[in-house]
């Protein structure tokens, strides 16, 4: 019943966006001055120079969605079909020092707007997720209580799930990963402090059952909540330090699980064996410096292998503060972005199901937007990891994303 009451409260919210589509202008009386405006299909490709009819666009212009997507409030209706689709959890309640995440959502979206400035193909992964065989949407913000942690995290699940098992535009009359054998579209959710990966993870249980976990960040998550913030209330023991400990209790995730970028200071080396207990092996920031990033795509894959269904969790604390400084618990020492891209994109042929990226809180950035844009690129790159894996059928795809014949 309350799950229930939770759903309907959710469309109640997201129901008066409903029909806002942004979408290209296609007629009135300004015609001759939108010349980058009419869609693409309707245009002739060659009477343009950029490849596949496109062409640089003024992307500092219009309402922001991730990467100038289309915006759809699919929590409100289930009419749009994607195989991808971009939700913020704007919720930061659960952090130990510097709040503001709840803004995340909307900074990485400002951060994104250049993405596809040119038509977004991703060289180093030869692909274009902005052009291929995967429906791709941005359908805005699960709303989020700030007076009530414990509803607020219902919120995010009851969100997330009604999203994560919605019928894909691709292919949703095959067989897929998922506990019913469906195939299920792929969800990257814009955080938020790192609390909401919990709400996430049982959302995706719910869908999946037991998954792996790849998480990205400078500290653990994985404390016990006596340890971590001394446990107070029940409420007040689910936290962005203790949510994958929770996880674990709760047989949410694998014990093939793995940290990357770790660099924080312990209560002790108890935190380490907790941490195995919870399922994780580590890999330390300070590692790059004799392994390399090879070393460190080698390590994951090892850990995690290609099979099974894996979670992304990325928080850009594992950056370093230079990289990006707008976050809630900035830790020295990290890696730089572009470190950071190219271990991401080391990761191509796992089973991603679905990702976040959290802790991004807009506040403490520069004016410059370094965070937001690292945010935003680092995603590019996930959502190429999806787009050139194919369909969660399984359906084997071009390399540059594209489908083959049946």
């Amino acid at each position: 019943m309350v799950s229930l009451l939770l759903l309907g409260a959710l469309v109640a919210v997201v129901i008066a966006h409903e029909g806002h589509d942004q979408k290209p202008l296609k007629e009135g009386p300004q015609q001759s001055l939108w010349y980058n405006a009419m869609p693409l299909q309707a245009m002739n490709p060659s009477s343009l120079p950029g490849d596949g009819g496109t062409q640089a666009d003024s992307v500092f212009s219009g309402i922001s969605t991730f990467g100038r997507l289309n915006y759809f409030p699919c929590l409100a209706s289930d009419s749009a079909k994607y195989d991808i689709a971009f939700i913020g959890a704007p919720f930061d309640t659960g952090t130990s020092y510097r709040p503001g995440a709840r803004f995340g959502p909307s900074g990485i979206r400002q951060g994104s707007r250049r993405l596809n400035l040119y038509g977004g193909y991703n060289v180093p992964m030869n692909a274009n997720p902005f052009n291929s065989w995967a429906t791709v949407l941005d359908c805005g913000d699960i709303p989020v209580t700030s007076y009530d942690n414990t509803y607020a995290l219902k919120q995010i699940e009851e969100g997330h799930h009604k999203l994560l098992t919605q019928a894909p535009a691709t292919d949703a009359d095959q067989k897929g990963l998922s506990l019913k054998n469906k195939t299920l579209p792929r969800l990257i959710t814009l955080g938020g402090d790192h609390t909401i990966t919990l709400p996430l993870l049982k959302s995706v249980a719910r869908a999946y059952g037991k998954v792996t976990v790849i998480h990205f960040d400078s500290h653990l998550d994985t404390w016990k909540p006596k340890v971590f913030g001394g446990s107070p209330t029940t409420v007040s023991e689910i936290n962005h330090g203790t949510y994958f400990y929770h996880a674990s209790q709760l047989g949410l995730i694998s014990n093939t699980s793995i940290h990357a970028g770790i660099r924080t200071t312990l209560s002790g080396m108890s935190d380490y064996d907790n941490d195995g207990y919870c399922g994780f092996s580590r890999i330390e920031a300070r590692e790059i410096d004799t392994i390399g990033t090879e070393g460190i795509i080698k390590a994951i894959k090892d850990r995690v292998g290609l099979d099974d269904p894996v979670y992304l969790s990325i928080d850009i604390d594992t950056l370093d503060p230079a990289f990006a400084p707008a976050t809630g618990t900035p830790e020295t020492g990290g890696w730089s972005t572009r470190e950071m891209r190219t271990i991401i994109r080391g990761l191509e042929d796992i089973n991603l199901i679905a990702a976040d990226i959290v802790e991004v809180a807009p506040a403490y950035d520069t004016n410059a937007e370094l965070t937001t844009m690292a945010a935003a690129d680092i995603l590019f790159e996930v959502m190429t990891l999806m787009v050139k894996k194919g369909p969660l059928s399984g359906r084997k795809l071009d390399d540059g994303g594209q489908k083959r014949g049946d």
